[in-house]
């Protein structure tokens, strides 16, 4: 193995909600991957990983105060920086958040991994945001619609990449919001991340419809008409290679998505579903068009099986060495321009 060689190679791991498998996974994340070149550091309270670490029988948390000795200790030991215990779970982990962004903008970590969390026990709480894409957003300081700037929400896979037009809304609210400056400004992050995160020098976007068969000429509704036709105009004339809108029953299959490099989803589970169907334990949610990298796991807190030793660490896996491979891909176009 060569160990990481700057601070930049290092990543920043939040806790999750200390209450279902995030310790776990991370824990084991440590184990399959102490020895490779994806090396990362936990901002948490070490004693909220105690119980994973008695469990697994893996090596106790060891606290760290700069990257230069997280990178040291990986090998051997998880690293952490160490935060004070806070009053609750959702708290912690909401600390845990903070701590791992502040990480990354002052360009100690290489990007940020998160854990899952719990929305209904983050928003009992009192927490404003919709969720992880949102609170990354606000805290990196980044406007949603911002130039081209994102946040967009991306699940990545080894087969496919998703990108969603609206994110965390009820179906009736989200076909509402999905208007053709929000497909543009989606398209336009997707394309700029491929390029700068996924080094695909010309990406190739599909863009998903609403209704059946893509609205059936207006037979089935009009919003492919009126909106994303439009959208897809307005793209191509913008020099970003899109197509669409595309009858999402058929764009999904082997042959269907080797024409694209990302597809553009409307709604949650019209981009959720497709990934998680091919690939449920590899997929990613990655979060576009922000200073900072943003990775996490594609699943959630899992309650019901935390403590038992049951929980997977591949989703997380992944994240891990996604964000790695977007780091190196950023730092690689910084060193060519």
């Amino acid at each position: 193995m060569s160990a990481p060689s700057s601070a930049g190679e290092l990543l920043a791991v939040t806790l999750g909600d200390p209450d279902g498998i995030g310790p776990e996974i991370i824990l084991k994340a440590w184990m399959a991957l102490r020895d490779s070149d994806t090396a990362f550091a936990i901002h948490a309270d070490p004693s909220l990983l105690q119980p994973a670490a008695q469990l697994l029988n893996a090596p106790r948390p060891e606290p760290v105060t700069t990257p230069g000795e997280a990178r040291a200790v990986f090998q051997d030991a998880p690293p952490v920086f160490a935060l004070p215990p806070a009053q609750s779970g959702p708290a912690a982990a909401i600390a845990s958040i903070e701590a791992a962004v502040a990480a990354a903008l002052a360009g100690d970590a290489a990007g940020v991994v998160t854990a899952p969390v719990s929305k209904t026990r983050l928003y009992n709480e009192g927490f404003a945001f919709p969720g992880h894409t949102e609170f990354v957003a606000h805290l990196s300081k980044t406007a949603p619609m911002d130039g081209a700037r994102g946040p967009v929400m991306m699940l990545a896979g080894p087969e496919l990449r998703t990108a969603l037009v609206t994110i965390h809304l009820g179906l009736r609210d989200a076909i509402d919001q999905i208007t053709l400056e929000r497909i543009v400004h989606t398209a336009q992050v997707t394309a700029e991340a491929l390029v700068r995160d996924f080094a695909i020098e010309k990406p190739r976007l599909a863009v998903a419809g609403l209704n059946p068969h893509a609205g059936e000429n207006g037979a089935l509704g009009l919003e492919e008409i009126e909106i994303i036709e439009p959208a897809v105009a307005q793209l191509r004339a913008l020099g970003i290679d899109a197509r669409g809108p595309l009858p999402p029953d058929t764009m999904f299959h082997a042959e269907a998505r080797a024409t694209y490099d990302a597809a553009i989803c409307l709604y949650h589970d019209q981009g959720l579903i497709p990934v998680k169907t091919l690939d449920f334990h590899g997929g990613v949610n990655v979060t576009l068009g922000l200073p900072v990298i943003r990775t996490s796991p594609d699943h959630g807190t899992a309650f019901d099986i935390a403590g038992t030793g049951k929980a997977r660490a591949d989703s997380l896996i992944a994240a891990l060495n996604l964000a790695r491979s977007m780091a190196q891909s950023r730092l690689r176009l910084r060193t060519v321009s």
